[in-house]
């Protein structure tokens, strides 16, 4: 049975499709206003080794908060979907990478159960300190450690994901923020795999 989903979602201030195979290879398509969430989309879908196709539009005249925050939330219910019952998953994966001069680990449990923990230790960034250019236009933006947040809180809501990440130390931000979106495709796609001696879903209980 594939495990693939497409949601697509559509609001006032964006307009969204995502297409998620959880049993992909890696291999990423993503089209964004901003090219360094592209980046970060791309990253996670290739650590994370599912296939991943992203097209959003957004108001990233107002703010480039709806956009990522729609995106979150589009890629969450896709995943779910996609997940379906939970069955014969591993649910539960964490991972940590370098980055650099970064380090951060994703601890999460596909229990459709939400919750979101950040915890940043020894790094401390400025608002704004990444810029993506707006394509087509001269103007730079900020993308920066809370537009990422933003962005997996929402995830892990829409998901039934319970997830924590940890950023331990970092001196440059896009470095910390790419180990992060590293780290959330490796944990993502350990969690999500299959194991063939769990026979329904990983949980005492029968159901989550």
């Amino acid at each position: 049975m594939a495990r693939k989903a497409k949601i697509a979602r559509k609001t006032k201030e964006t307009d969204i499709t995502v297409e998620v195979d959880l049993d992909g290879s890696g291999k990423a398509d993503v089209k964004t206003p901003l090219p360094f969430f592209d980046h970060m989309l791309s990253n996670m879908a290739r650590h994370g080794l599912f296939d991943l196709k992203v097209r959003a539009k957004g108001d990233i005249e107002v703010d480039f908060h709806h956009t990522v925050e729609d995106v979150g939330i589009t890629l969450g219910e896709a995943v779910k979907k996609a997940l379906g019952k939970n069955a014969g998953i591993k649910r539960c994966a964490s991972a940590t990478v370098p980055m650099m001069d970064s380090l951060s680990t994703v601890v999460l449990d596909a229990s459709n159960r939400p919750y979101f923990k950040f915890n940043q230790t020894k790094a401390s960034f400025a608002v704004g300190q990444v810029y993506s250019s707006v394509s087509g236009n001269t103007v730079e933006k900020t993308f920066d450690m809370g537009l990422m947040k933003e962005f997996m809180k929402a995830l892990s809501n829409s998901g039934g994901l319970d997830l924590h990440i940890t950023l331990h130390y970092g001196e440059d931000i896009h470095h910390a923020i790419e180990s992060v979106y590293k780290a959330l495709g490796r944990a993502l796609g350990a969690a999500a795999a299959l194991d063939p001696r769990i026979k329904g879903v990983l949980s005492t209980k029968g159901r989550l």
